[in-house]
């Protein structure tokens, strides 16, 4: 397990170079971008670190594949929806919680978006493998909101982030609020796990898998965000929709 040292991962640092020339218009609105070999070749990264990072840019909403035309930077980062909130491990179960990073990072656009993170805050990042009988079923990413949106919105979520139990940090949140009113949203769509998730949990890189992209909030304050991926083969998932 990872605990501190590294504030970024090296994908996030590319998906963020990459970020930061679409936030500043070297690749504007509905532009197309560069072939791989070229941009890869332009950002001096490998061709496999640079496709990790494209998936990631297209998973959040700032690049869209059209055939025959290539990756395109959309106009708008797009709509979030959400739905039933219950820590994956307890939809997915029985499984367990097996923790791989805990730490800190800089923020991302990601994290920036969701939970208005600003440069020079360092939001608690937590990575999980959700493992089932003999098969690693899940991947997570969560993140929690900096410390003083914490300390103002949800102080009981704050301390016990603090203790790092072995848990989901859905399950922490829930935990902690007992008597704390929790709005939530989500957005579910497909992508292929990509190298290093697939490496994660043990499956080709071009394995279909469910992404689920989550944000709860306390009293409209966004308190934490996550990204879940289920590859082929994970258990059934249960969706509760209300209109």
């Amino acid at each position: 397990m990872a605990v501190g040292g590294q504030r970024r991962r090296p994908v996030v640092a590319l998906y963020e170079r990459i970020a930061d020339a679409i936030n500043d218009g070297t690749y504007p609105p509905g532009s197309t971008l560069p072939s791989e070999p070229r941009l890869a070749g332009e950002l001096g990264v490998s061709r496999p670190a640079l496709r990790e990072a494209l998936l990631l840019l297209q998973e959040d909403g700032l690049l869209s594949v059209r055939r025959g035309v290539g990756r395109t930077v959309n106009d708008s980062p797009p709509r979030r929806g959400f739905e039933q909130l219950q820590p994956l491990d307890a939809l997915l179960g029985p499984v367990r919680v097996r923790a791989l990073v805990r730490s800190r990072e800089e923020p991302t656009d990601f994290t920036a978006q969701h939970l208005l993170a600003p440069a020079g805050s360092e939001p608690r990042f937590w990575e999980s493998v959700l493992v089932g009988a003999d098969l690693a079923v899940a991947l997570s990413h969560e993140w929690a909101a900096p410390e003083d949106v914490l300390e103002r919105s949800h102080p009981a979520f704050a301390q016990a982030l603090a203790a790092e139990p072995a848990a989901s940090m859905l399950t922490v949140l829930l935990d902690a609020s007992r008597s704390v009113a929790l709005t939530a949203h989500s957005h579910i769509s497909a992508t292929l796990l990509g190298r290093r998730r697939g490496e994660l949990l043990d499956r080709p890189a071009d394995t279909p898998a469910v992404l689920i992209t989550q944000v709860v909030r306390v009293a409209g304050a966004p308190v934490m965000a996550a990204k879940h991926m289920l590859p082929t083969g994970a258990p059934a998932l249960a969706v509760l929709q209300s209109g």
